[in-house]
């Protein structure tokens, strides 16, 4: 039995409600800067010591280890506290809560994280958690753990006017963790904020200045390379506390996603993925229903989505195709030809915008779009219920995957969503390899090391460097690039308005390659030959060129032709196996 009287239980709980009550919020901001002020990305106009010009076009990073330091100079320690912030999708803000109300004279944190989260399964991570690799984009593979920063761009050489090369610093490894320790007079018996300036300019001058030229434009900071060591030593003079303030009132919390229109009875769909993947951040407001899934399959292969009943979803996402067709550019209804490549459609439950201009910021919102097209489908959404409303079954359908009667466009988006979340995959040759089942020829894991290795001539190392696109179990970083096509297009710069975005397009996923030619997104590759010549010595130098493939010499990485033979047995077999 308790020891605990009615009467002290009672008191304790009160005690706790008041320390709960008084415990502070701190709201950290982290700015990042160029010589004091807000560092703008895509843009060639920095000068460092140096002598060079250079843009930013990523400023990735993790910060752990968070510590206030008390009045006596002890440290008090705030576990599981983690932050990923990102320049590109403006990620500058993290808060920790219920610190004890005391005056501290100092703050904490390390860049990366700890050897244990460092080499923890990043499969486990929820997916709105910041070491979530599909979220962070800061994990690419198994034989590695994080990058604890990624600041990659552009640069031109001191006094040269010849097109601008690539950089890609990826700062990481356990014992490159590194401390930064800011004083700051925080009174936290309110809640406080503290704004923190990340100035690039510093951490390429002190206490080492750094040249990409006499440096390095690579490291992915291997045992001695002395970049990283250099990049480490300058990191924590690159933070200094620049404002500390009343903390901005709490944002309340919003009411919680409701799932949309769900029937009384309904049966959960068993969505299998592999232990693998990263945790995907599936619909809250829409879970997988059996009912829904097969309603929605029944959708993406049926032709009364399309004006004239000639054409489905799956007249040009075949199955046996890994859902593509096959043609350079799809035809629609009528024999209208479009300009885009069929996408495969698979794994889509890790992405966030859809095309490959990446229009669409959702499934639900994608789906729609094809069918309304006058190329493709041309069918108003509005008609297409309206047709569906008059069909035999469909009626009984809805009634049985929605709770309210009568057939609409978001019905028909939300149903198609569900049946293409459940397009999973991940049993290929090589998943059966990790798990043991089976091996990879000889030169299929050549391949796989070529695949796996950066091209740095500066540290010796010989690769293909695929993975920095390309990594990790999906074998995509659903990003957007400039992979160096002649007259690519306008691509992503037609949803952004960015001209810096021109002749970006989505990266597919490099899963099912033997079953999805022809390839990138107007299909002007008939081959996996012909892109490998593309990559190996094809490059052509838009100004957009992504930094990853700009650090490369002007004459490609001259990969030689049992190289290429080698890394296309290795991407053969990332195709899934009949079942």
């Amino acid at each position: 039995m308790s020891r605990w009287s009615p009467a002290a239980l009672v008191a304790l709980l009160f005690l706790s409600a008041a320390v709960a009550a008084t415990a502070a919020r701190l709201e950290i901001t982290v700015s990042p800067r160029y010589k004091g002020d807000p560092l703008q990305l895509d843009s060639l106009r920095y000068q460092n010591a140096a002598g060079e010009t250079l843009a930013v076009t990523r400023l990735s990073y993790l910060l752990s280890g968070f510590a206030l330091q008390q009045e006596n100079g002890a440290w008090l320690e705030i576990p599981d506290t983690i932050a990923w912030l990102d320049a590109a999708s403006r990620r500058h803000f993290l808060t920790i809560d219920a610190i004890p109300p005391a005056p501290y004279r100092a703050l904490r944190f390390h860049i990366g994280p700890d050897a244990a989260t460092n080499a923890a399964d990043p499969s486990r991570f929820p997916a709105s958690h910041p070491l979530n690799p599909n979220l962070n984009g800061l994990h690419w593979h198994w034989q590695q753990n994080y990058i604890f920063m990624a600041l990659e761009g552009h640069f031109r050489p001191a006094a040269s006017s010849a097109d601008p090369q690539g950089f890609t610093w990826h700062f990481a490894r356990d014992p490159n963790r590194t401390p930064v320790t800011l004083s700051a007079d925080l009174d936290l018996h309110k809640d406080a904020g503290i704004l923190i300036h990340f100035d690039i300019s510093s951490l390429l001058h002190a206490p080492r200045t750094l040249s990409f030229t006499r440096d390095g434009a690579a490291t992915h900071s291997r045992d001695g390379d002395p970049l990283a060591a250099a990049l480490k030593a300058n990191l924590p003079a690159a933070f200094h506390v620049q404002r500390i303030a009343t903390a901005n009132p709490a944002t309340p919390a919003g009411p919680p996603l409701k799932p949309i229109d769900l029937p009384d009875l309904f049966t959960p769909f068993p969505l299998t993925i592999s232990r693998s993947f990263p945790i995907p951040d599936l619909p809250r407001d829409n879970p997988l229903i059996t009912e829904r899934v097969n309603l929605g399959r029944q959708l993406f292969h049926d032709p009364l989505l399309s004006r004239n009943g000639s054409i489905s979803c799956a007249s040009c996402h075949a199955e046996k195709s890994a859902f593509t067709d096959g043609l350079p550019v799809s035809t629609g209804i009528d024999g209208r030809k479009g300009d885009r490549n069929a996408m495969p459609l698979f794994n889509l439950a890790w992405k966030q915008r859809f095309f490959w201009d990446g229009r669409a910021p959702s499934l639900r919102a994608q789906v729609l779009m094809p069918i309304a097209d006058h190329r493709e489908m041309d069918l108003s959404p509005e008609s297409a219920a309206a047709t569906l409303s008059t069909s035999p079954d469909y009626p009984d359908r809805f009634r049985t995957a929605f709770k309210s009667p009568g057939i609409t466009p978001q019905k028909i988006a939300l149903a198609l969503e569900q049946y293409l979340l459940t397009l999973i995959a991940s049993r290929s040759k090589f998943d059966l390899a990790l798990l043991g089942r089976a091996s990879l020829t000889p030169p299929e894991q050549r391949g796989l090391e070529l695949f796996m290795t950066e091209s740095d001539p500066r540290t010796g190392q010989r690769g293909a460097d695929c993975f920095h696109c390309h990594g990790g179990p999906l074998f995509t970083d659903h990003q957007f690039h400039d992979n160096g096509l002649a007259n690519p297009g306008p691509g992503l710069s037609t949803v952004t308005g960015n001209p810096a975005d021109s002749g970006k397009f989505a990266t597919p996923s490099l899963r099912n390659l033997a079953r999805t030619a022809p390839y990138m997104h107007d299909g002007r590759f008939a081959s996996l030959e012909d892109v490998i010549t593309h990559y190996s010595s094809g490059i052509h130098r838009n100004p957009s060129l992504d930094p990853n493939l700009a650090k490369h010499p002007p004459q490609g990485l001259q990969l030689s032709a049992s190289e290429q033979r080698d890394l296309i047995a290795f991407l053969l077999t990332l195709t899934d196996l009949e079942r």
